[in-house]
């Protein structure tokens, strides 16, 4: 605990975070957790930690409201487990409570029930403010909406398709070009397939995914799409009805349709 606290306090950790400052969307805010499990979980849960200022001698209270909370939670749909960090003498005066889900959909949908608006106003007799974060999101680079504006990251399992949606005509486009070129060169397969790589990657970087993003808004941005089904289906139907048209159109190109 000595050498941690040494070096939140220390000048260069100081000298980092002013140099960093022009990259934070507001100002930093630390946590320090002591104990809880060390696991991983898995790449597209999605987690948020909350810090409360319990209010002094309210300490009970609000761990039997913590408790009552976590019960009601567990019933939610998507919901993967919490742990309660108390807070560290000295270095860390909020507790922090952890939870995942297996979604951001889920996720939102708890953050914003009204079982849950009901909970936090019973327990605001034991704190005096919170703070919510949220943590996880397999392609969260490549999918950046105006989180001010009720934007966030799409469910994972939607940005895996449109992922896909831009890196299957890339791939194919590449290996019928450059793959060609590079086998008249006899350049070796390894390193073609990194060259290959690094051009579909920049490529959905910086010109394919904001073009997917720009045109399935609609169907991308969770506060656009939330309890509307026709936007849903809508969306998920015009991916899909793309992948047969991309298939369809290199199985002609390559001369290997049915």
């Amino acid at each position: 605990m000595d050498r941690l606290t040494g070096w939140l306090d220390s000048n260069r950790r100081q000298e980092l975070l002013e140099e960093a400052r022009g990259l934070f969307e507001g100002p930093p805010t630390q946590e320090v957790l002591q104990g809880g499990s060390p696991a991983q979980p898995p790449a597209d849960v999605v987690t948020a930690v909350i810090s409360h200022d319990v209010k002094p001698g309210a300490e009970q209270g609000f761990l039997s409201w913590q408790e009552k909370t976590l019960r009601v939670q567990e019933k939610a749909p998507g919901f993967m487990g919490s742990e309660l960090f108390r807070p560290v003498e000295g270095v860390q005066e909020h507790w922090v409570v952890v939870f995942r889900f297996d979604s951001r959909e889920h996720l939102d949908d708890w953050l914003a029930s009204e079982v849950r608006a009901k909970l936090l106003k019973e327990g605001s007799k034991y704190f005096t403010s919170y703070d919510v974060r949220k943590v996880g999101s397999a392609f969260s680079g490549w999918f950046q909406f105006d989180h001010g504006k009720g934007g966030g990251a799409p469910p994972n399992w939607k940005q895996a398709m449109s992922v896909l949606l831009a890196l299957y005509p890339t791939v194919m486009v590449l290996n019928l070009t450059v793959g060609v070129g590079l086998e008249k060169l006899t350049v070796r397969e390894y390193i073609g397939l990194f060259l290959s790589n690094v051009l579909s990657v920049s490529a959905l970087t910086w010109l394919l995914m904001p073009i997917v993003n720009r045109v399935l808004a609609f169907w991308l941005v969770p506060a656009r799409v939330a309890r509307n089904r026709r936007a849903q289906v809508l969306g998920f139907s015009s991916v899909v009805l793309c992948y047969l048209v991309f298939i369809a159109v290199f199985g002609l190109i390559t001369h290997q349709i049915w």
